[in-house]
């Protein structure tokens, strides 16, 4: 057996009867961060991940043949994450096994059971391999290690909600974060640092305070404070400039803006994007999303919405983002619509509405009294490290709620997941209702709903009613986490913009027929005021679907091309 060091980086450990020198040998590339370990059996794999567990350290990925001599490959699985439920899991299967025991294993996939199977390189430089060794390790790294390196600090004292959503946004944001109590040298330094700017006889700043990447300390009191600081206002834009007027404003930064701005900006559209909270909407929360095209081994929200951030700003597509779009003055006769925030006005030839929808309230007083104290709307990646040992509840039938509960899992104790349906069938895909079924820190407690809650201060436990016969029961919780179902936010759109029964956006032939110009219906995406489309998830008859939005994002361009081009 390898015995680690005392005090080991991150371990990757290596499962092979027969090629451990040589996967110890292809895996010398890791050895700068990572402790790499060999173990030549299930049992001894287990053993050394539980003697690092049992030091205080961590395992970050287990990396085995396809066959072990002392168990079932699937069995073995399931064992090392008992022990190290955030271990990334690799079948590496060598290339006399690779078709054999495909059949067998590939299953094991869909149930959630590992992450991933290769075939063993062949030869040096595989880096098709090796770049799936990376993504395993980036996305434990993002989700479960605490960073290395950080590019924003937050000082404030355990379970200010405040705090706990400026780092929700900086998770989001793909910012490493770390905080920092008020007493520690850091928090001091940030204090003096604050006072130098502030002098007497300032008033002592309110917690929590925040350094950013752009330097010095704020205390803000919203978490729009700490966007515009590091991003900037809408009325940064010269009013007197070429871009007074931009060609295209997307409202919405989920999957359905993100695409509208990177194929605007790329097809030559000056392109502003406007988002309320952080890139990626709602989507941007999900832990993994295994089913969306071209990531086998899935993508968390916040990696696809960086990603494609980042894409669209290589295009020209300037961002704002905390900035909540509060109103909307279509234009008349090809004058530009205008959209108004806090931090100014934006002016725009077209505009494409992508403001996704909100988390439904529970609407339980003593919930909402408590919530950034243990109870969190959506799913708050940035707070699932602090579950460990926890019992946890997840509120909601839908794909966010699955994939908040699998990550939640990876800490706490226990996940419930309830729902007032008799079962997730109905609302959620297949792949995750498997993998929810095959955990064995999951459960899923149906025809219920939350009724009450409270502790000491922050949560600690939770009523539950059985909708069927309305008994009740209180269960310890140490955290609520409320996916509820999907309402538009649509409400600050000007009575112009037509809507259906629920608030959703009308577009295309689906828009009332007295509306029609001149017996013609909008564009398939056009709303009913010209130059104004939706797309996404405030599209009413959208697929409440990342890749659908997405799909939406793209297609509108072209309307607003056709739009602009008859101005």
């Amino acid at each position: 057996m390898s015995e680690p060091s005392v005090h080991p980086h991150p371990a990757i450990i290596l499962v092979s009867a027969s090629r451990a020198d040589f996967l110890l040998d292809e895996f010398g590339r890791y050895t700068r961060d990572y402790t790499v370990l060999c173990a030549s059996s299930a049992a001894e794999a287990e053993a050394i991940a539980q003697k690092i567990v049992d030091d205080g350290a961590q395992v970050a990925l287990f990396v085995s043949e396809a066959r072990l001599p002392d168990a079932p490959m699937l069995v073995a699985l399931h064992r090392w994450r008992v022990v190290v439920p955030t271990a990334r899991r690799m079948i590496a299967a060598h290339w006399e096994d690779f078709l054999v025991e495909a059949e067998a294993l590939r299953p094991g996939l869909a149930t959630g059971k590992y992450d991933a199977f290769l075939l063993m390189p062949r030869g040096a430089r595989d880096e098709e391999f090796h770049t799936a060794v990376c993504e395993l390790l980036s996305d434990w790294g993002s989700t479960v290690a605490a960073p290395e390196v950080t590019t924003a600090e937050v000082i404030a004292e355990p379970g200010n909600p405040l705090a706990v959503a400026v780092r929700e946004f900086f998770s989001r944001m793909g910012m490493p974060s770390a905080t920092f109590a008020p007493d520690s040298p850091t928090g001091q330094a940030a204090l003096a640092e604050w006072r130098a700017d502030h002098p007497e006889p300032a008033d002592p700043p309110s917690y929590p305070l925040v350094r950013s990447m752009r330097g010095g300390v704020i205390a803000p009191s919203t978490v729009r404070e700490v966007a515009a600081e590091i991003y900037g206002r809408p009325d940064s834009i010269d009013p007197e400039g070429a871009n007074a007027i931009v060609d295209l404003c997307i409202v919405g930064a989920g999957p359905a803006g993100l695409a509208a701005a990177v194929y605007g900006a790329s097809e030559g559209l000056s392109t502003v994007a406007v988002e309320a909270e952080a890139i990626g909407g709602q989507a941007g929360t999900s832990s993994m999303i295994r089913n969306y095209l071209g990531f086998p081994r899935g993508v968390s929200g916040m990696r696809l919405a960086q990603r494609a951030r980042s894409q669209a700003i290589r295009f020209g597509t300037r961002f704002f983002t905390g900035w909540e779009v509060s109103g909307l003055t279509p234009g008349v006769d090809g004058a530009p619509h205008v959209l108004h925030t806090d931090g100014g006005d934006l002016h725009a030839r077209s505009v494409v509405l992508a403001t996704g929808v909100t988390y439904r309230k529970l609407g339980v007083e003593a919930i909402e009294a408590l919530v950034g104290l243990g109870v969190h709307y959506g799913s708050a990646m940035s707070v699932a490290r602090e579950m460990e040992g926890a019992d946890v509840v997840v509120v909601g039938g839908g794909n966010s709620a699955g994939q908040a509960a699998l990550h939640l899992a990876r800490f706490a104790r226990s996940v419930t997941i309830v729902v007032r349906r008799e079962s997730l069938e109905a609302t959620m895909s297949s792949y995750l209702i498997k993998e929810i079924s095959y955990h064995h820190r999951l459960t899923v407690r149906p025809f219920t709903e939350v009724v009450d809650g409270g502790g000491g201060g922050r949560l600690e436990w939770l009523t539950l009613r059985d909708s069927r016969d309305g008994t009740t029961d209180t269960v310890p919780a140490g955290g609520l986490f409320l996916l509820l179902g999907a309402e538009p936010h649509s409400g600050w759109l000007p009575e112009a913009i037509a809507r259906d029964d629920k608030g959703f956006l009308l577009t295309g032939r689906d828009v009332p027929a007295q509306t029609w110009s001149d017996g013609v219906p909008p564009p398939s995406l056009g709303t009913t005021v010209p130059g104004i489309f939706a797309v996404g998830d405030i599209r009413s008859g959208s697929m409440k679907r990342v890749a659908a939005a997405s799909g939406e994002g793209s297609s509108v361009v072209p309307l607003v091309h056709a739009y602009l081009g008859g101005l």
